[in-house]
C-alpha cells in the first residue's frame, strides 16, 4: 500500500486492549486463577465447583467432554485475541500467472492524481456549492406551486365504506367541481395493503382504478387520482405531472381497461360521483425531479470517494446526511410537500445513532480504504444506494410489514420471506466465521443472546404486536459487521442505507404497535351481522319497488358488547344507518346489479361489514360469503 490508513483498525475496548487482555489472561493462568480449558487445574489447584464437576463430567463421559471442550474452544476462538489483516486494494497490487508478473496500479494512480483536489478549504467550499445547488433543487421540487394542489399517490375523492357517511353527504358536492393538482412520480407502484371490494370484486396489491374504459375515460371517485392520471395518458409515471380533475357526478357501468402499465376494473353498477381528467392550464413545473436529484446525489457521494477523500469520519457523515434528506425530500417523503418539521425531529436521534454505528462498527473498516478509492467507492456506495432506495429496490418483495398477518396475507410472502431468511442465514454464519477468527466470538454471541431474551419477552406481551421495522434491523446487525473486510464494508453500506430509509421516511415508529395501529383500514374482527333476505325467501316476481330486504336482529350477547345498531351499503354507498330490520329496495334502479353489505354499529360508527350479497338484474338473490370485507 503507498501509505498508511488514517485509523488504526486496533479494536478498542473499555478495558484493555486486545494485547493487554491477553497478558492478563496468561497471568492469571500461570497462577491457577484463570482456566484455560473446561476441567483444567493448576498446581497448586485451587478447589471450585466449577472445577469438580468439569472432572465430574469427564470421568463419567470421557467422549462427550473431550467434544464439548473441543466445541468451546472453537467457539473461543484464538487466544490472545488477533486482529484480522487489512485488506490489500485489489487495484494496487502485483498479480503473479504462469509465471508473468502483472502490475495494476489504478488505486495509486486515482490517488496521485487527485492529491491537489483534498485539500480541507476546497472541501469546505465545495459542501457550501453542494447545499446551496441542493436547496435549489428542493425548491424546484416542492416551493414553485401552492402546496395545496400537491396530492398524494394514494389521494382519492370517496373514501372506503362508510368514510363518506349516510350518502356520501360528507364528500360532497358530487358535481360541477374541479381541481387542479400535481402528483408525485412512482405512484403506479403504490398499491392498496388490504383488500378492498368494488362490488362483489375484491381487490388487492394493486392501485385502486374503477373505470376509464368509456370514451370520456370516466372513473369512479375512490380510484387513485394519480393513477387513474397515469392510466388515461395525462402525464408519465416516471415523472409525475399536473392535471385537472373535473367532478362529474353519478354515472353507470364504469368499463375496466389496461393502459400504460395499469389495468382498471369494471362496475357494473351505478355510483354517485364520478371524475373525469384534462389538461392543467394553470400549473406549471410540473415534472418530479427526484430522479434527477438521485442522479446529482451519486455522482456527489462518488466524487468525494475518488476525488475529494475526505477523512473517513468526513465520508461517514457525509453519506449520513445525503441519504437522509434525499429520502426526506425527494424519494420517499413522509408526505407532499414533505413536512420539514417532521424531517427535522427525525434527523438529531438520527445523527445520534449513527454515530454509535461509526464507534461500533464503521470505525475498524472504512479507514482502511484510504489508499484504495475506487474499491470503497463500489464497496460502500452501491449496497448504500440499494438501501437507501429500498422503497424501489424492494418493490417486488411481497412482504410489507413482517407481521406474521401480513406474510400470510400476500401471494408469495411466506416463500420470499424463507428465501430471505436463507439468505441471512448464509451471510450471517459467513460473518460468524470471520469474527471467530478474531476471538470475539463469545463476547458477541453473550450480547446477542441477551438481546434475543429481550426481544422474546417484548413480543409476549399481552395486548401488542412485535414488529421488527427496518431500521430496527440495521441496528441490531451493525454491531457485527466492524471488521476489516469487503463484505463488512458492503454490509455497512447496504444497512446504513436501510436504516436512513426507514427512519427518513416512516420515522422511529414502536418496536411494539397495537394491532389496531397495524390494521390500517382492514378489517377489524369485529362481530358480522347476518341477511335474513336469502335465495328462498327473496321474491323474484315482485317488482323493485315494492322490495325489501330483511336481516336477522341483534343478539344479546353481541348488544352487551355496546353494539346498538346496523349499517347497510348499497353499491359501496353507505345508505341506511338506524335500529331497523329490513330496507327498502324501492330507490334502486332496475335493471342493473345491486351489492348490500352490513355491518353492526356502536354510536353510529359501523364495524366490519360482511361480504357482498348480490341481486341480479334477474332477480336472483346471491347471498354473502362467510368473512368480513
Amino acid at each position: 500500500m503507498d501509505q498508511e490508513p488514517r485509523y488504526s483498525s486496533s479494536r478498542e475496548t473499555t478495558v484493555r486492549s486486545s494485547e493487554e487482555r491477553s497478558k492478563f489472561e496468561a497471568e492469571a493462568s500461570e497462577q491457577g486463577l484463570y482456566p484455560n480449558s473446561l476441567g483444567a487445574s493448576h498446581s497448586p489447584p485451587p478447589s471450585t465447583h466449577f472445577s469438580r464437576l468439569a472432572d465430574s463430567f469427564r470421568a463419567r463421559s470421557p467422549r462427550l467432554y473431550h467434544a464439548a471442550d473441543r466445541a468451546v474452544k472453537y467457539i473461543r476462538g484464538p487466544r490472545p485475541k488477533v486482529d484480522l489483516p487489512n485488506p490489500v486494494p485489489l487495484l494496487g497490487r502485483t498479480y503473479n500467472f504462469k509465471g508473468r508478473s502483472y502490475t495494476i496500479a489504478l488505486e495509486p494512480a486515482i490517488i496521485r492524481f487527485t492529491r491537489p483536489l483534498t485539500t480541507t478549504w476546497l472541501f469546505v467550499l465545495l459542501v457550501a456549492a453542494y447545499i446551496i445547488s441542493f436547496s435549489f433543487l428542493v425548491r424546484a421540487q416542492w416551493y414553485t406551486i401552492p402546496a395545496s394542489s400537491f396530492v398524494g399517490c394514494t389521494s382519492v375523492y370517496w373514501t372506503k365504506d362508510a368514510g363518506c357517511g349516510l350518502d356520501g353527504s360528507l364528500c360532497a358536492p358530487f358535481s360541477n367541481s374541479s381541481f387542479d393538482f400535481r402528483c408525485p412520480a412512482q405512484c403506479s407502484s403504490v398499491v392498496l395493503q388490504n383488500p378492498r371490494l368494488v362490488g362483489d370484486v375484491e381487490v388487492d396489491f394493486v392501485p385502486l382504478i374503477v373505470g376509464g374504459g368509456d370514451s370520456q375515460k370516466t372513473y369512479r371517485a375512490d380510484s387513485f387520482i394519480c393513477a387513474s392520471a397515469v392510466q388515461a395518458g395525462l402525464f408519465s409515471d416516471s415523472t409525475g405531472g399536473c392535471a385537472s380533475v373535473n367532478l362529474v357526478g353519478n354515472f353507470t357501468n364504469y368499463l375496466s381497461t389496461t393502459a400504460f402499465g395499469l389495468s382498471s376494473i369494471g362496475f357494473p353498477s351505478v355510483f354517485p360521483m364520478s371524475f373525469r381528467f384534462s389538461p392543467s392550464n394553470i400549473l406549471t413545473h410540473c415534472t418530479d425531479l427526484r430522479t434527477p436529484a438521485l442522479a446529482f446525489n451519486i455522482l456527489i457521494t462518488c466524487l468525494l470517494f475518488l476525488v475529494l477523500r475526505p477523512k473517513a469520519i468526513v465520508m461517514w457523515w457525509c453519506l449520513v446526511c445525503i441519504g437522509f434528506w434525499h429520502i426526506a425530500l425527494f424519494s420517499q417523503p413522509q408526505a407532499t410537500p414533505p413536512p420539514l418539521d417532521v424531517a427535522f425531529g427525525a434527523f438529531l436521534p438520527t445523527l445520534f445513532v449513527c454515530y454509535g454505528f461509526w464507534r461500533v462498527a464503521v470505525r475498524f473498516t472504512l479507514p482502511l480504504f484510504a489508499n484504495a478509492p475506487f474499491e470503497a467507492m463500489m464497496w460502500y456506495l452501491a449496497p448504500y444506494w440499494t438501501g437507501v432506495l429500498t422503497n424501489l429496490t424492494m418493490d417486488q418483495i411481497p412482504i410489507e410489514q413482517l407481521t406474521a398477518a401480513d406474510i400470510k396475507q400476500q401471494p408469495g410472502g411466506v416463500v420470499a420471506l424463507i428465501i430471505i431468511v436463507l439468505i441471512l442465514l448464509v451471510l450471517v454464519v459467513n460473518q460468524i466465521r470471520v469474527i471467530r477468527k478474531t476471538g470475539w466470538l463469545p463476547y458477541y454471541l453473550g450480547w446477542y443472546v441477551l438481546g434475543g431474551l429481550v426481544t422474546l419477552v417484548l413480543a409476549l406481551l399481552p395486548g401488542l404486536e412485535f414488529r421488527l421495522h427496518h431500521y430496527i434491523i440495521s441496528m441490531v446487525l451493525f454491531p457485527g459487521i466492524g471488521f476489516p473486510t469487503r463484505l463488512s464494508a458492503i454490509y455497512q453500506g447496504f444497512l446504513l442505507g436501510m436504516f436512513l430509509n426507514g427512519v427518513a421516511a416512516f420515522g422511529f415508529d414502536s418496536i411494539l404497535q397495537t394491532a389496531a395501529s397495524l390494521v390500517g383500514d382492514g378489517t377489524t374482527g369485529s362481530p358480522l351481522p347476518t341477511f335474513l333476505t336469502n335465495s328462498t325467501t327473496y321474491n323474484a316476481s315482485i317488482s323493485l319497488t315494492n322490495q325489501t330486504i330483511s336481516w336477522h336482529g341483534m343478539p344479546t350477547a353481541i348488544a352487551s358488547q355496546g353494539w346498538n345498531g346496523f349499517a347497510l351499503l348499497v353499491d359501496d354507498v353507505e345508505v341506511y344507518v338506524g335500529t331497523a330490520l329490513n330496507y327498502s329496495l324501492a330507490a334502486l334502479e332496475a335493471g342493473l346489479p345491486h351489492f348490500f353489505r352490513l355491518a353492526y354499529t356502536t354510536g353510529g360508527t359501523p364495524g366490519d361489514f360482511t361480504m357482498p350479497a348480490t341481486l341480479w338484474p334477474n332477480g336472483t338473490w346471491v347471498g354473502p360469503l362467510p368473512g368480513a370485507s
